[in-house]
């Protein structure tokens, strides 16, 4: 099988948190390229090569039905995570392909535990399921407005100061029991500067066809900006572990940030050995019996 470009491979490591007790997202630039100049036609070629090479493993990873593949984004608003979705999973079979946005828990979700709702929508075997917003936004956005623990039916007992890092505990726990039934897990932090945001909100505004996509709500959040870096520093350095990794990938220019996305989805799948089942020789009897029939 074709290997992705090796300038785009070496980004991969690059922008993975593998040193999380050493993690300061102070010390990543989200208008990084990685020192990668290309034009524009040049990386729309590199990106498709990989979401060929996706498409190709895919197909794989659903006829061998035994590994399952989940990817999560997190990100400030307008950091490009449904764009980012949209291009590199453009070439990929829909039927092997899920992909889940979450929004403010339901009134059912509400009376269950926090991970419940993530559970229940996992990604079947031979599967990659997306999460865009993930059981992450409870250790962000919640932790960000604390308020938001009161509509959560906990008994008053359980919230304390202990709370955050007792999540952490949880989520990691639950990441590795899923590592260990047949999941890689991927998780995409898509770091966006303010001054990016800003002008992509802006265009949101001057463009009709993007004016759908504009939220007041989103404009009123930036005021708590600092207050998300230290939630987000907080939560990647907690939870970046070597089953289930983050990678804070620049997000500044779009096309860098499909380039390493699709790389890093591509690298770890390349290393699961998929391949199409080989058939005994019963099958093979039966392939050779229609061949017959057919003429």
């Amino acid at each position: 099988m074709k290997k992705i470009d090796k300038r785009v491979r070496r980004l991969v490591e690059h922008y993975r948190v593998a040193e999380a007790k050493k993690f300061r997202l102070d010390d990543c630039d989200p208008a990084d390229t990685a020192g990668l100049a290309l034009q524009g036609n040049e990386a729309k070629q590199i990106l498709q090569d990989g979401v060929r090479m996706l498409a190709e493993m895919q197909n794989r990873l659903y006829a061998q039905d035994r590994w399952a593949l989940l990817i999560v984004f997190q990100a400030m608003d307008a950091a490009g995570k449904d764009s980012t979705i949209k291009h590199v999973m453009s070439g990929v079979n829909p039927l092997g392909v899920q992909v889940y946005s979450f929004k403010a828990p339901t009134a059912e979700e509400l009376d269950h535990d926090f991970l419940w709702r993530i559970t229940k929508s996992l990604p079947e075997r031979g599967r990659i399921g997306i999460f865009n917003r993930s059981h992450y936004e409870e250790v962000l956005v919640v932790k960000v407005h604390p308020a938001i623990l009161g509509s959560q039916k906990l008994p008053d007992g359980l919230i304390t100061k202990d709370i955050w890092a007792q999540r952490y505990e949880d989520i990691n726990a639950f990441e590795r029991h899923l590592s260990r039934s047949g999941y890689r897990i991927l998780k995409f932090f898509l770091n966006v500067s303010k001054k990016e945001q800003k002008l992509r909100f802006l265009e949101r505004l001057d463009l009709p066809e993007k004016n759908w996509k504009f939220s007041i709500s989103d404009v009123r959040e930036r005021a708590y900006w600092r207050d998300y870096m230290k939630a987000y520093q907080d939560a990647i350095a907690a939870t970046s572990t070597r089953w289930a990794p983050w990678y804070v990938v620049p997000a500044d220019h779009k096309w860098f940030t499909r380039l390493v996305v699709a790389a890093a989805i591509v690298s770890e799948m390349q290393r699961l050995d998929l391949h199409y089942p080989k058939l005994d020789k019963a099958k093979l009897k039966e392939l050779a019996a229609a061949r017959r029939e057919l003429g």
